[in-house]
């Protein structure tokens, strides 16, 4: 089983996954993606699962402060992924990827469904 949490490691979400997957003793890779940077190819992966709806955060302090004519911009997955490898804060945080199966954000039931625990 392969598990890897992406996100940025000052985030309170970020850190209550980080918690839990400890916590139920699963081992994970963290992947700083403000440290260690994203690829396109990352994203797009993401993008084959998840909806940019989903992705990208449009209640965050990122967004909020884009141009209005740059968030109307946003109207396929190619604008979102060049917007998220350009902002990556824009991106709703974590994003789980166990197995090829996605989860984004953190809820203690959304992670015990995904884990079957």
């Amino acid at each position: 089983m392969t598990i890897t949490l992406y996100g940025i490691p000052n985030c309170d979400t970020v850190k209550k996954a980080r918690v839990w997957l400890a916590a139920q003793q699963q081992d994970f890779a963290f992947h700083d993606f403000k440290k260690h940077g994203l690829t396109r190819d990352i994203v797009a992966g993401w993008l084959g699962h998840l909806s940019r709806d989903v992705l990208v955060n449009r209640k965050g302090t990122t967004w909020r402060g884009l141009p209005d004519e740059r968030k109307a911009a946003i109207v396929d997955d190619a604008s979102a992924i060049e917007l998220m490898l350009e902002f990556p804060s824009v991106i709703k945080r974590p994003v789980l990827d166990k197995d090829g199966a996605f989860a984004v954000s953190f809820s203690d039931a959304q992670y015990r469904q995904l884990f079957a625990l």
